[in-house]
């Protein structure tokens, strides 16, 4: 326990039984992160050996919406089973999810094993940040929350390691179970430091939006299934009815007794609406970043380990433009949060142009203009990113603080699913599996990220209303 009379440190967070309990809940978190990069980086060998091009965005829609399911029932899970039990329930469909990736002969076992992957991940990831409002004093729940985000920066660096390492050992599959071994041992964590009637407040009076999360669902596996054909039809059928489902969603979300949005959460035109759509698109766009290796390894010939550092790029360009955007005077930020889609979107435009390019000759000049693009597709959303939640959370309604608060996880997971499945309707229609290789990639690759350019284009034009709507408090 920290004294009340001074401010805590990290010492008091990171020594001692509450060491213990910080190095399980950044466990949680990290063994979620670094999957993502981990999967990313050996997927193009994944399809080399047992196929399904056609499916290759599947793995992480699936893993994605999967996800969103998983931390929705958090709240529940904890007064259900208590924390202790709830976090090995986790661990458990994680780790066997994993199991089956590991193991799996197709690629339909695979997109079996990606799911329950989402399932265990996305429900770890809820009690993980749960926990620290449960297990910790309030004065140390901030350094809490930072210590659990650093968690998907450290994935970024060793994410990419632990694939590339196996996949270019050809042994996709034992990175698989490498992370199984990393899960046995947060799972002891757990048993031993967490105690196991660490619980929070009943939560008898939370209600799981079920109706919402079904249609979220079928939205995405529709647009998903209409990325199976090359015909142009079925693709716009799948886009169309992906996006009446959304509405639905919007529908049913409005009337709700238990709503995943706040109120004027679907009200644009500088409101709360436009907000949260902005952040839909901007997520959108960092769904280029699943394709990033197999373009690269497949168009560059690059190594896995190589292209995987390449995608990584995108998000060090996120971080460091929220770190450098920061306690900026409001006219500056106005300014910052206008030009950061803009910047995205030529990025992503300009990637579109130089990633399909093979030029053997300039190989030292193509990939410095290729990482300069990635970092800046990054770097446009991490300068808006800060500034447009600090304004969501201000104009927030009174008493939903906390229903807008997990609205930006729902609103980031289902864009990244939907992004993921738009995806693979361009891809697959653009001649990424017919005719496939270094011609179908480049055409895959133009048409892809010409796509992706166009949501931050628009989340341009949504966010000047609320800038300006934020011009008098310059």
């Amino acid at each position: 326990m920290t004294n009340s009379n001074l401010p805590p440190t990290w010492s008091d967070l990171l020594s001692g039984r509450n060491g213990l309990r910080s190095l399980a809940l950044a466990g949680g978190v990290a063994l979620h992160a670094i999957n993502v990069y981990i999967v990313a980086t050996v997927l193009p060998s994944v399809v080399d050996d047992i196929g399904g091009l056609q499916y290759y965005a599947w793995n992480m829609t699936l893993f994605v919406i999967a996800s969103i399911v998983g931390s929705t029932f958090t709240p529940v899970a904890i007064d259900r089973a208590g924390l202790r039990h709830a976090f090995l329930l986790a661990i458990g469909i994680f780790s066997l999810g994993t199991a089956i990736c590991a193991s799996a002969p197709t690629m339909f076992w695979m997109l079996g094993g990606r799911t329950a992957q989402g399932l265990g991940g996305g429900l770890l990831l809820g009690l993980s940040y749960s926990a620290a409002r449960i297990l910790f004093a309030e004065p140390l729940w901030p350094k809490a929350m930072a210590l659990l985000s650093s968690m998907w920066g450290a994935a970024t660096l060793a994410g990419p390691a632990i694939g590339g390492i196996f996949a270019e050992l050809n042994a996709w599959r034992y990175a698989f179970w490498s992370v199984i071994l990393v899960g046995l041992g947060l799972a002891a964590l757990v048993y031993t430091q967490i105690a196991r009637d660490a619980t929070s407040p009943s939560q008898n009076g939370v209600r799981v939006p079920i109706k919402q999360l079904i249609f979220m669902v079928l939205a995405v596996l529709v647009v998903s299934l209409g990325s199976l054909s090359t015909q142009l039809q079925w693709n716009v059928i799948g886009i169309v009815g992906g996006l009446g489902l959304s509405i639905a969603v919007a529908r049913i979300d409005m009337r709700s007794a238990s709503p995943l949005m706040p109120r004027g959460g679907y009200q644009l035109g500088g409101n709360l609406g436009s907000m949260y759509a902005c952040m839909a698109l901007l997520s959108i766009a960092m769904t280029a970043e699943i394709f990033i290796p197999y373009f690269l390894q497949v168009i560059q010939g690059y190594s896995p380990m190589i292209a995987g550092y390449f995608m990584v790029l995108m998000s060090a360009g996120w971080s460091t433009g929220s770190i450098s955007s920061a306690s900026r005077p409001p006219l500056t930020t106005n300014r910052l949060m206008q030009a950061g889609p803009a910047v995205s979107a030529i990025s992503l435009a300009s990637l579109a142009v130089t990633m399909s390019l093979y030029l053997p000759e300039h190989v030292i000049t193509l990939a410095l203009v290729l990482g300069l693009f990635l970092f800046g597709v990054g770097l446009g959303i991490g300068i808006t990113w800060p500034h447009l939640l600090t304004e969501l959370f201000h104009r927030s309604p009174k008493g939903q603080e906390n229903i807008a608060s997990s609205a930006i996880i729902t609103v980031q997971l289902y864009s990244l699913a939907f992004g993921a499945a738009l995806g693979g309707i361009v891809t697959n229609s653009a001649g990424f599996t017919d005719p496939g290789g270094l011609i179908g990639s480049q055409s895959a690759t133009r048409a892809l990220l010409l796509v992706l350019a166009l949501a931050p284009t628009l989340g341009f034009f949504l966010i000047r209303p609320v800038v300006k709507q934020r011009q008098p408090a310059s």
